[in-house]
């Protein structure tokens, strides 16, 4: 139990180590204000896009050149109106693993900026000890004592020259580069969900337009053979009839086939396993239907809001800040160091004024010869940032192309549907003409054969074009960089 008097001599050993302390942070704050120049190392300028003012494709065939309507891209997927396609999307922004992985991925990033925040603030430990011990008889008194210290002890590497700085611009620009990552799996994400989703439909489609060519040529079989067996017929178009109906069935089980791995595939975008969604799926939908006209904007839109650009950005902004942190190795670097505490030989008179210790004063190291390493590695970051810019050019480019072709795309594959619908309306029209006709004894089975092929044919591209032109919109809204400040605001995905 404390006496007042060793209350009264730890109160003035207290006053002496809080003057102590003064003066330290009076020596920190001189320093502070050495260090408060400006970073040495390339101050970072983001590159300057191209600037054009119009798409090279002609906007036809409901491209339209007028402003993107930022909450249309937003949630593009709603313009298709499909309630079942929205649900999945949202399942898949809860459970993709993927964008699990994106999300951990800027969390880490975050962490990583606090860990270099960190250098720029001073160090301290606490430390305490207590010893038993015994000199040596030869070398010394041979008595035993016990020794006990407790401490502070502080120091801070002050960062005169910038170092510790562009250390911390390069991981904020890190995290930056880690969320629009974030958002460019969000991009990816809504679209292949939708494009999976358009493709279970297409198959369902397609199964369809199979299936009632079945029923109609087994129609046409049965009436062969009935004529076959009455000797109204030959075998040749009994055996033409059989072949024709054995293989439409043939398709059948790819066309199955497709079918289950576009809905295990869905499953397994929605963070769920296969089969998962069969239930979901079963029930037959159509292929959701586009709008009739989608709004492209202008390409500066485009490269503003692509996350993947800002990503390249932002790596860009990073590699330029680690040549500052290359270039500070040059200079001397300044430290700062101070302790205070308590040291005794007796425990009685620890708290004593006489039993104080404490130092303070700067230091300072510099390094004068390294076969030139630091230089090389300046070369070296400073040719990471020439690979990052041209990885930005790069990337810039590829957006652009992306846009370009899904634009093309879309607008020829709405000509080719169109086409595709005369075609199917007159393959229908052939063949019945060819089944009266062959009924009447004016036309050969194989005219028969030759209408029922064409139908199957043409109505089975024109279901493949109809998912096509839904796919190609989705791959637009894709180039476009739709899709993740919904997704991101719903799911509090954005922000630092």
């Amino acid at each position: 139990m404390m006496t007042r008097q060793h209350l009264a001599r730890y109160d003035q050993g207290a006053i002496k180590g809080f003057r102590t302390l003064s003066v330290f942070l009076f020596a920190t704050l001189a320093f502070l204000l050495v260090s408060a120049c400006a970073p040495v190392g390339p101050d970072y300028v983001p590159p300057e896009p191209p600037s054009r003012k119009k798409w090279h494709t002609d906007l036809e065939n409901g491209l339209r050149p007028r402003p993107v309507d930022v909450k249309t891209l937003a949630a593009w997927w709603t313009t298709l109106q499909d309630p079942i396609l929205s649900d999945l999307i949202e399942e898949a922004v809860g459970g993709n693993l993927d964008l699990k992985k994106a999300r951990s991925r800027v969390r880490e990033a975050r962490a990583r900026r606090g860990i270099s925040r960190a250098g720029l603030f001073p160090l301290v430990d606490a430390a305490g000890a207590a010893a038993k011990f015994r000199d040596s008889e030869t070398s010394g008194t041979g008595r035993e004592a016990n020794l006990y210290s407790a401490g502070f002890d502080a120091g801070w590497e002050l960062d005169v020259f910038g170092g510790v700085r562009r250390s911390v611009e390069a991981a904020q620009a890190d995290l930056e580069a880690g969320q629009a990552n974030l958002r460019d799996v969000l991009v990816s994400l809504a679209a292949e969900v939708a494009l999976n989703y358009v493709e279970l439909r297409t198959y369902q489609h397609r199964l369809d337009v199979a299936q009632a060519n079945l029923n109609s040529q087994q129609k046409t079989y049965d009436l062969i053979r009935s004529r076959f067996e009455a000797g109204l017929s030959n075998e040749l178009a009994l055996q033409q009839a059989s072949y024709n109906l054995e293989d439409t069935r043939s398709r059948i089980p790819s066309l199955r086939r497709g079918l289950e791995a576009a809905k295990n595939r869905l499953a397994v975008l929605t963070g769920q396993p296969p089969g998962a969604l069969h239930d979901v799926l079963y029930k037959r939908q159509p292929v959701p239907v586009p709008p009739a006209s989608v709004a492209v904007g202008v390409p500066a839109e485009t490269l503003r809001r692509r996350p993947d650009i800002q990503r390249a950005e932002r790596a860009l902004a990073a590699q330029t800040a680690r040549i500052g942190v290359a270039t500070a190795d040059l200079y001397p670097k300044f430290r700062l160091a101070g302790s205070i505490g308590l040291e005794s030989l007796s425990s009685g008179n620890f708290l004593d004024a006489a039993s104080q210790l404490w130092s303070v004063g700067p230091g300072i190291s510099w390094r004068i010869f390294d076969a030139g390493a630091i230089r090389k590695n300046i070369e070296v970051q400073s040719a990471l940032q020439e690979q990052a810019l041209l990885d930005y050019e790069a990337v810039v480019l590829v957006a652009l192309e992306e846009v370009e072709n899904a634009m093309t795309a879309y607008a020829e594959e709405q000509l080719r549907r169109e086409r595709l619908i005369q075609a199917v309306r007159a393959a229908e029209k052939a063949e019945l003409l060819a089944q009266d006709q062959y009924r009447a004894g004016l036309v050969d089975f194989s005219d028969v054969l030759d209408a029922q092929r064409a139908k199957l044919s043409f109505q089975d591209q024109l279901a493949r074009s109809e998912g096509t032109v839904t796919g190609n919109l989705i791959g637009l809204y894709k180039a476009l960089g739709g899709g993740w400040s919904a997704l991101g605001k719903e799911k509090g995905l954005k922000g630092g």
